[in-house]
């Protein structure tokens, strides 16, 4: 678990330290005092990357030069220092030249109520969704989905010159499919052990008798190189790849019905029990049980979807979940309570 984090320069914080209890955590207090961000902080340290944005220069505390995070996860002293110029990664005070070890660590579950978009947003929302979670799974995922987004942009980038050939373009075909293989078929397993997870979940958040469907839709299918060889006028036309993992989609239906049918408070379930699956998925696929971060998200759930997601939450995971206030919490509930006000926390009796 994540016993201590200690932040400087990020976001609004100029320095803030936290120790966690081992199971739930609440963090409590108004909008806009820094609650959001403490959790942002807490993947980034575990995953290097915000759940937020693609950007780690945008979490940079205005005019400071980088931030630094600094934590301790089961035994282990993790430390990130990311600057505009360069960024310095340390495990136990050794530093690292690669992510590998330190990424082999931990496991981390975002919901927020931004997840909305896994259903009714782009299927840029469900892609990431999808490599965030292979990619704690699979060591190597990493690593594959940098060599194709590599050979993509070289791909598309002769695509783009005045007078495009195609014996050049081709020689980034070839690595982009391999790369793309690999993706697809880690995707397509993934979503495999996802599909009973999240329609137990769907079932228990939604307490009704709804069926969820995950289908997984290959853009380039059944062949990637028959597809690219075929769209070569489309590719030359648009002056990009047309086909490919980037294209990639996920599709839901709930009692056979496409998920875009839903009503807002059904779509909500699916995003929950998608994330469910994913905590679920990764808690037994691996030797670690994943950290929750769960982000505001009581206020936007009817009372029987906000307790029954509370009950259902995985059994043996480390928790830290904000929220605006606790009225709607049993008193008997056991939790460690934080109170966050401009960007000071404090532990609550």
């Amino acid at each position: 678990m994540l016993t201590q984090i200690k932040l400087r320069d990020f976001r609004c914080f100029d320095s803030l330290e936290c120790e966690f209890g081992p199971e739930t955590n609440l963090i409590c207090g108004p909008n806009a005092q820094g609650k959001t961000s403490l959790l942002e902080a807490a993947c980034v340290l575990l995953r290097l990357q915000s759940p937020r944005t693609s950007s780690l220069p945008s979490v940079i505390r205005h005019e400071k030069r980088g931030f630094v995070l600094d934590g301790q996860w089961g035994g282990y002293h993790l430390q990130f220092y990311y600057g505009r110029q360069r960024k310095k990664l340390a495990l136990d005070s050794v530093e690292q030249g690669s992510a590998g070890e330190y990424l082999r660590l931990a496991r981390v579950v975002w919901i927020s109520n931004q997840d909305m978009e896994l259903v009714r947003g782009s299927a840029e929302h469900r892609r990431r969704y999808l490599d965030f979670t292979v990619s704690q799974l699979d060591p190597s995922y990493r690593q594959q989905l940098r060599c194709y987004e590599k050979a993509l942009r070289s791909r598309n980038f002769l695509l783009k010159s005045p007078h495009p050939r195609w014996k050049e373009v081709d020689a980034f075909t070839q690595p982009l499919v391999n790369s793309a293989n690999y993706i697809q078929n880690a995707r397509a397993r993934l979503v495999e052990i996802l599909q009973p997870q999240a329609q137990l979940a769907q079932h228990q958040i939604a307490n009704a008798a709804e069926s969820l469907d995950i289908e997984y839709l290959r853009s380039g299918a059944p062949s990637l190189v028959e597809a690219l060889e075929a769209n070569r006028e489309e590719d030359l036309r648009l002056r990009q790849t047309s086909a490919g993992p980037h294209r990639d989609e996920m599709k839901f239906s709930l009692n056979g019905i496409g998920s875009g049918f839903a009503s807002e408070g059904q779509q909500r379930s699916i995003a929950l029990a998608l994330k469910l699956a994913q905590a679920r998925v990764l808690a037994g696929q691996t030797d670690t049980p994943p950290l929750l971060l769960l982000d505001d998200i009581f206020g936007e759930l009817d009372p029987d979807r906000r307790n029954a997601l509370m009950l259902n939450l995985p059994e043996g995971t480390q928790k830290l979940i904000t929220t605006t206030n606790l009225d709607w919490l049993e008193s008997s509930f056991a939790a460690t309570r934080f109170q966050m006000l401009g960007g000071k926390l404090s532990r609550v009796n």
